[in-house]
Protein backbone atom coordinates (compact mmCIF):
# COMPACT_ATOMS: atom_id res chain seq x y z
CA UNK A 1 0.00 0.00 0.00
CA UNK A 2 1.18 3.19 -0.72
CA UNK A 3 2.34 6.11 1.35
CA UNK A 4 -0.15 8.94 0.60
CA UNK A 5 1.61 11.07 2.97
CA UNK A 6 5.27 10.24 2.52
CA UNK A 7 6.39 11.38 5.41
CA UNK A 8 8.58 7.76 6.01
CA UNK A 9 12.25 9.33 7.29
CA UNK A 10 11.39 12.47 7.63
CA UNK A 11 12.85 14.97 10.00
CA UNK A 12 10.22 17.08 11.88
CA UNK A 13 11.56 19.53 14.73
CA UNK A 14 8.37 19.59 17.08
CA UNK A 15 8.04 22.47 19.59
CA UNK A 16 5.62 22.57 22.76
CA UNK A 17 5.39 19.05 23.90
CA UNK A 18 3.92 20.11 27.43
CA UNK A 19 2.12 16.46 28.01
CA UNK A 20 -0.05 13.77 26.63
CA UNK A 21 -2.96 16.17 26.24
CA UNK A 22 -1.33 19.07 24.27
CA UNK A 23 -1.63 19.08 20.52
CA UNK A 24 2.51 19.45 20.32
CA UNK A 25 2.08 15.57 21.44
CA UNK A 26 -0.53 14.26 19.53
CA UNK A 27 1.29 15.92 16.33
CA UNK A 28 4.59 14.08 17.28
CA UNK A 29 2.62 11.17 17.88
CA UNK A 30 1.08 10.77 14.55
CA UNK A 31 3.81 11.66 12.79
CA UNK A 32 6.02 9.30 14.19
CA UNK A 33 3.00 6.35 13.46
CA UNK A 34 3.60 7.47 9.57
CA UNK A 35 7.23 6.69 10.36
CA UNK A 36 8.96 10.40 10.85
CA UNK A 37 12.04 11.27 12.87
CA UNK A 38 10.18 13.60 15.97
CA UNK A 39 12.97 16.17 17.07
CA UNK A 40 11.28 17.36 20.15
CA UNK A 41 11.72 20.87 21.87
CA UNK A 42 10.51 21.70 25.48
CA UNK A 43 10.93 25.21 27.36
CA UNK A 44 13.08 24.07 29.82
CA UNK A 45 14.76 21.51 31.97
CA UNK A 46 12.29 21.22 34.47
CA UNK A 47 9.62 20.27 31.27
CA UNK A 48 12.07 17.86 30.22
CA UNK A 49 12.28 16.43 33.90
CA UNK A 50 8.34 15.85 33.59
CA UNK A 51 8.24 14.36 30.06
CA UNK A 52 11.17 11.83 31.14
CA UNK A 53 8.66 8.78 31.02
CA UNK A 54 6.88 10.52 27.87
CA UNK A 55 9.27 11.00 25.84
CA UNK A 56 12.49 8.29 26.76
CA UNK A 57 14.77 7.74 24.45
CA UNK A 58 13.44 10.31 22.20
CA UNK A 59 16.01 13.43 20.92
CA UNK A 60 15.06 16.37 23.07
CA UNK A 61 16.37 19.57 23.38
CA UNK A 62 15.49 22.48 25.29
CA UNK A 63 14.89 26.10 24.35
CA UNK A 64 13.04 29.04 26.37
CA UNK A 65 12.40 31.13 23.49
CA UNK A 66 11.63 34.15 25.85
CA UNK A 67 15.52 34.04 26.17
CA UNK A 68 17.07 36.05 23.09
CA UNK A 69 19.16 33.63 21.01
CA UNK A 70 17.43 30.56 22.38
CA UNK A 71 16.23 29.57 18.74
CA UNK A 72 19.52 29.97 16.97
CA UNK A 73 20.96 27.64 19.92
CA UNK A 74 18.53 24.91 19.34
CA UNK A 75 18.61 25.10 15.69
CA UNK A 76 22.68 24.86 16.39
CA UNK A 77 22.21 21.68 18.46
CA UNK A 78 19.83 19.62 16.66
CA UNK A 79 22.22 20.46 13.21
CA UNK A 80 24.94 19.23 15.56
CA UNK A 81 23.21 15.96 16.55
CA UNK A 82 23.39 14.97 12.73
CA UNK A 83 20.04 14.86 12.21
CA UNK A 84 20.52 16.04 8.96
CA UNK A 85 17.86 18.06 6.81
CA UNK A 86 14.89 19.61 8.73
CA UNK A 87 11.79 18.78 6.41
CA UNK A 88 9.10 19.99 9.31
CA UNK A 89 8.71 22.55 11.89
CA UNK A 90 5.71 22.32 14.30
CA UNK A 91 5.33 25.96 16.21
CA UNK A 92 3.12 24.66 19.49
CA UNK A 93 3.98 27.91 21.53
CA UNK A 94 2.24 29.87 23.30
CA UNK A 95 1.99 31.83 26.97
CA UNK A 96 -0.32 34.20 28.71
CA UNK A 97 0.19 36.05 31.86
CA UNK A 98 -3.48 35.44 33.61
CA UNK A 99 -2.42 35.63 37.02
CA UNK A 100 -4.57 38.79 37.83
CA UNK A 101 -7.42 37.09 36.37
CA UNK A 102 -9.79 38.95 33.99
CA UNK A 103 -9.44 42.53 33.04
CA UNK A 104 -10.93 44.90 30.73
CA UNK A 105 -8.98 44.57 27.44
CA UNK A 106 -7.44 48.37 27.61
CA UNK A 107 -6.38 47.38 31.21
CA UNK A 108 -3.49 45.03 29.78
CA UNK A 109 0.03 45.33 31.11
CA UNK A 110 2.62 46.41 28.82
CA UNK A 111 4.91 43.77 30.29
CA UNK A 112 2.66 40.70 30.67
CA UNK A 113 1.56 41.79 26.26
CA UNK A 114 5.08 41.98 25.35
CA UNK A 115 6.11 38.70 27.15
CA UNK A 116 3.31 36.95 25.56
CA UNK A 117 3.49 38.25 21.81
CA UNK A 118 7.16 37.08 22.36
CA UNK A 119 6.42 34.06 23.14
CA UNK A 120 3.38 33.66 21.30
CA UNK A 121 3.96 34.91 18.01
CA UNK A 122 7.57 36.56 17.62
CA UNK A 123 9.19 33.03 18.28
CA UNK A 124 7.90 31.92 15.09
CA UNK A 125 9.80 34.20 12.99
CA UNK A 126 13.00 33.68 15.15
CA UNK A 127 12.57 29.90 14.45
CA UNK A 128 12.06 30.07 11.24
CA UNK A 129 15.18 32.03 10.40
CA UNK A 130 17.30 30.26 12.40
CA UNK A 131 16.22 26.90 11.35
CA UNK A 132 16.33 28.58 7.31
CA UNK A 133 20.11 27.55 6.24
CA UNK A 134 18.80 23.75 7.55
CA UNK A 135 15.33 23.09 5.64
CA UNK A 136 14.72 20.91 3.18
CA UNK A 137 13.69 22.09 -0.36
CA UNK A 138 9.87 22.35 0.10
CA UNK A 139 10.05 21.47 4.12
CA UNK A 140 6.72 23.17 5.67
CA UNK A 141 6.05 25.05 9.12
CA UNK A 142 2.87 25.00 10.79
CA UNK A 143 1.59 27.07 13.62
CA UNK A 144 -1.12 26.06 16.19
CA UNK A 145 -3.23 29.17 16.18
CA UNK A 146 -6.98 29.81 16.77
CA UNK A 147 -10.33 29.18 14.70
CA UNK A 148 -11.95 33.09 14.57
CA UNK A 149 -9.15 35.82 15.10
CA UNK A 150 -12.60 38.34 14.61
CA UNK A 151 -14.38 37.01 17.72
CA UNK A 152 -14.05 38.57 21.38
CA UNK A 153 -13.97 36.39 24.12
CA UNK A 154 -13.59 38.28 27.52
CA UNK A 155 -11.57 35.73 28.96
CA UNK A 156 -9.25 35.14 26.21
CA UNK A 157 -8.00 38.99 26.73
CA UNK A 158 -4.96 39.94 24.79
CA UNK A 159 -4.57 36.75 23.56
CA UNK A 160 -6.98 37.29 20.69
CA UNK A 161 -4.83 40.20 19.06
CA UNK A 162 -1.42 38.09 19.85
CA UNK A 163 -2.85 35.19 17.96
CA UNK A 164 -3.56 37.49 15.10
CA UNK A 165 0.14 38.78 15.15
CA UNK A 166 1.24 34.71 14.71
CA UNK A 167 -1.27 34.20 12.39
CA UNK A 168 -0.01 37.47 9.81
CA UNK A 169 3.67 36.50 10.74
CA UNK A 170 2.67 33.05 9.25
CA UNK A 171 2.01 34.98 6.14
CA UNK A 172 4.44 37.09 5.64
CA UNK A 173 7.01 34.57 6.51
CA UNK A 174 5.45 32.80 3.44
CA UNK A 175 6.12 35.55 1.04
CA UNK A 176 10.04 36.23 2.65
CA UNK A 177 10.93 32.57 2.37
CA UNK A 178 9.67 32.11 -1.56
CA UNK A 179 10.19 31.38 -3.91
CA UNK A 180 13.81 30.68 -2.07
CA UNK A 181 14.22 28.42 -0.19
CA UNK A 182 10.82 27.29 -1.00
CA UNK A 183 9.61 26.91 2.62
CA UNK A 184 5.85 26.57 3.39
CA UNK A 185 4.12 28.61 6.14
CA UNK A 186 0.54 27.82 6.81
CA UNK A 187 -1.77 28.15 10.29
CA UNK A 188 -3.80 25.56 12.08
CA UNK A 189 -7.22 27.45 13.14
CA UNK A 190 -7.72 25.61 16.13
CA UNK A 191 -11.47 25.63 17.89
CA UNK A 192 -11.86 25.18 21.24
CA UNK A 193 -9.32 22.22 23.46
CA UNK A 194 -9.44 20.51 26.10
CA UNK A 195 -6.01 20.96 27.44
CA UNK A 196 -4.11 21.68 29.89
CA UNK A 197 -3.43 24.62 28.67
CA UNK A 198 -6.42 26.14 28.06
CA UNK A 199 -7.21 24.63 31.75
CA UNK A 200 -5.26 27.93 32.74
CA UNK A 201 -7.31 30.11 31.19
CA UNK A 202 -10.07 32.21 34.05
CA UNK A 203 -13.89 30.88 32.83
CA UNK A 204 -12.60 28.33 30.14
CA UNK A 205 -14.87 25.36 31.05
CA UNK A 206 -17.89 27.24 30.68
CA UNK A 207 -16.57 28.53 27.06
CA UNK A 208 -15.83 24.90 26.42
CA UNK A 209 -19.05 23.50 26.93
CA UNK A 210 -20.89 26.06 25.11
CA UNK A 211 -19.00 25.87 22.20
CA UNK A 212 -20.01 22.36 21.84
CA UNK A 213 -23.85 23.01 21.52
CA UNK A 214 -22.61 25.05 18.62
CA UNK A 215 -20.44 22.74 16.34
CA UNK A 216 -23.11 20.91 13.96
CA UNK A 217 -22.34 17.35 15.47
CA UNK A 218 -22.71 19.00 19.47
CA UNK A 219 -19.24 17.35 20.34
CA UNK A 220 -16.29 19.16 20.29
CA UNK A 221 -13.40 19.16 18.33
CA UNK A 222 -10.71 16.28 19.48
CA UNK A 223 -7.45 17.01 19.57
CA UNK A 224 -6.16 14.27 17.52
CA UNK A 225 -8.75 16.01 14.81
CA UNK A 226 -6.40 19.12 14.89
CA UNK A 227 -3.02 16.80 15.14
CA UNK A 228 -4.03 15.24 12.01
CA UNK A 229 -4.69 18.21 10.30
CA UNK A 230 -1.14 19.50 11.02
CA UNK A 231 0.73 16.45 9.83
CA UNK A 232 -1.21 16.71 6.55
CA UNK A 233 0.39 20.51 6.42
CA UNK A 234 3.64 18.82 7.50
CA UNK A 235 3.42 16.63 4.18
CA UNK A 236 3.83 17.30 0.42
CA UNK A 237 0.04 16.49 -0.07
CA UNK A 238 -0.46 19.42 1.10
CA UNK A 239 1.78 21.38 -1.26
CA UNK A 240 -0.54 24.12 -2.63
CA UNK A 241 -1.39 24.89 1.26
CA UNK A 242 0.99 28.47 1.59
CA UNK A 243 0.41 31.54 4.16
CA UNK A 244 -3.14 29.75 4.69
CA UNK A 245 -5.33 29.19 8.12
CA UNK A 246 -6.99 25.86 7.73
CA UNK A 247 -9.84 25.90 10.00
CA UNK A 248 -10.77 23.25 12.03
CA UNK A 249 -13.47 23.54 14.73
CA UNK A 250 -16.40 20.98 13.85
CA UNK A 251 -18.89 23.75 11.95
CA UNK A 252 -18.53 25.67 15.16
CA UNK A 253 -17.64 28.94 13.21
CA UNK A 254 -20.56 28.42 10.89
CA UNK A 255 -23.28 27.74 13.32
CA UNK A 256 -24.18 31.16 15.20
CA UNK A 257 -27.75 30.81 14.64
CA UNK A 258 -28.45 27.28 16.22
CA UNK A 259 -32.04 26.94 16.78
CA UNK A 260 -31.10 25.58 20.46
CA UNK A 261 -28.98 28.30 21.25
CA UNK A 262 -31.37 30.72 20.09
CA UNK A 263 -33.71 29.00 22.18
CA UNK A 264 -32.05 29.03 25.28
CA UNK A 265 -31.18 32.35 24.90
CA UNK A 266 -34.33 34.25 23.83
CA UNK A 267 -36.41 31.56 26.48
CA UNK A 268 -33.57 30.43 29.05
CA UNK A 269 -37.11 29.61 31.06
CA UNK A 270 -37.75 26.66 28.87
CA UNK A 271 -33.82 24.81 29.15
CA UNK A 272 -34.35 21.66 31.10
CA UNK A 273 -33.98 22.04 34.64
CA UNK A 274 -31.03 19.95 36.65
CA UNK A 275 -31.86 16.79 38.46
Amino acid sequence: MADFLNLAGKTVVVTGVANRKSVAWFTAKTLEEQGATVVYSVRSESRKESLQKLLADKPVFVCDVEEKGAAARLAEKIVAASFGEIHGLVHSIAFANYREGFKAFEETNREDFLQATAISAFSLVELANAFKPHFAPGASVVSIGISSLTVTPDNYGYMGPIKAALDSASRFLAKSFNPEPGVRFNVVGSGPLKTSASAGIPGYLESYLYSEKLTFRKQNLQTQEVANTVVYLLSERSSGHNGSTMVVDAGLGSNFYDAEIIRLAMRPEQAPSSP
